[in-house]
């Protein structure tokens, strides 16, 4: 199916408290236009105006008075993507993207990979990103206390930021610079959803592969370390070309070896004797590729790198990507 005619899904992920009852409340109930399907974990209440679709033991789909779905499920995930699949391709449901709410100390990677691993599901739903909300409160200690807590901030395309209203500037500014150190990749947003838009936590695209990959402009800057963090980050950058062969095969063995603890990682490649880029990106064990736009006559050539994981080695990573560049002449 043509990218275009798939369903997009957005993974909501964040700490307990962090606000997700909240953005899916408004989502349920408010007149934003959008069709939406959310996929909960637990059963919640329902409103007494609304229409239960289906009712079974395992799941409960109640369309709500704005025309989206609520299914609330305790199965598994392939198995009610295929079951809203069915409905929607016989008119017993009408939504056109998905949100998928995961629990708060759950870690969403083995959820996205679901879009990876199962070829029915991959075709039909195209997974737009990982939205992680964070709670400025009580996030500096939850991130201290809950390896958890650190691997949703790690996998997030987006990061939000709720209750901000109720932490100075100078509380704000330090977890944000905490939040760049562990995800340099994902924005950060400040939400107080009783004003924030629906649309602008949908079709981020953060799964695409396209041909840009922004760091924030602050990683590299040097800041005190007062946390033994769980997930690092780090970037690597050369004006070298790869060899490609020497690439695939150093990336290959990375992921067999260091996959499961791999969280997030992409990159723009200037690969020898190619005029295009090459855009990769890859969770845990799972990696794709894909040919981006042609380089400029004058546009520097450059590999960007970033890496997101538990405890990940960065020398070995860095030195093993070394080995695949091209030796000067």
């Amino acid at each position: 199916m043509e990218q275009e005619n798939m369903v997009p899904v957005t993974i909501l992920t964040g700490f307990l408290g962090s606000g997700k009852t909240t953005l899916l409340n408004r989502i349920l109930k408010e007149d934003h236009g959008f069709r939406i399907a959310v996929i909960e974990n637990e059963f919640g209440e329902a409103g007494v105006d609304n229409d239960i679709l289906l009712e079974s033991g395992d799941e409960q789909i109640v369309e709500m008075n704005n025309g989206c779905i609520c299914c609330t499920v305790r199965g598994d995930l392939i198995r009610i993507l295929g079951d809203l699949r069915e409905k929607r391709e016989t008119g017993k449901l009408k939504f056109d993207r998905v949100v998928i709410e995961t629990t708060g100390m759950a870690n969403p990677g083995p959820v996205a990979q679901t879009f990876f691993l199962d070829e029915a599901i991959g075709n039909y739903y195209l997974l737009d990103s990982v939205l992680t909300l964070v709670d400025a409160k009580h996030a500096q200690k939850q991130l201290d206390d809950f390896h958890e807590a650190q691997e949703q901030v790690g996998f997030a395309d987006r990061i939000l930021m709720s209750k901000t209203d109720l932490v100075t500037e100078e509380e704000q500014e330090s977890l944000r610079k905490r939040l760049v150190k562990l995800n340099p990749r994902a924005p950060i947003r400040k939400v107080h959803f009783g004003n924030a838009p629906v649309g602008e936590v949908l079709d981020i695209r953060g799964f695409n592969l396209n041909a840009t990959l922004e760091i924030a402009p602050d990683f590299l800057e040097d800041a005190p370390h007062d946390h033994a963090e769980h997930v690092r980050s780090f970037v690597f950058r050369s004006d070298r070309p790869f060899d490609g062969v020497k690439l695939e095969e150093f990336l290959s063995g990375l992921t067999q070896v260091y996959g499961p603890d791999m969280l997030r990682y992409k990159g723009v490649l200037y690969l020898k004797d190619n005029a295009h880029r090459v855009v990769f990106q890859g969770v845990h064990q799972l990696m794709g590729g894909d040919m981006g736009k042609p380089w400029g006559k004058k546009e520097k050539r450059e590999s960007v790198m970033v890496f997101i994981g538990r405890n990940l080695p960065e020398d070995l990573f860095v030195k093993g990507l070394e080995q695949c560049l091209e030796i000067p002449q």
